[in-house]
């Protein structure tokens, strides 16, 4: 039981009657740069993580040689 297209729709139409065109447009545009940055901060999470894997192992196979 999901939201079908034309639940959406009708989601839309109350939407841009309550807030217009413009206004939507506005909070749309909010929304794609939170999730944009919410996108970025976890591919910087995930970079951060495979750095430190990294530098852990150099530190590992470099007390192996040792």
């Amino acid at each position: 039981m999901g939201i079908s297209i034309g639940h959406l729709l009708i989601l839309l139409v109350i939407l841009m009657l309550i807030f217009g065109p413009s206004r939507l447009e506005g909070i749309g545009s909010s929304l794609g740069k939170a999730v944009r940055g919410f996108k970025d901060a976890i591919d910087g999470i995930d970079e951060a993580k495979a750095s430190a894997q990294a530098k852990t192992e150099v530190v590992n196979s470099s007390r192996e040689q040792a």
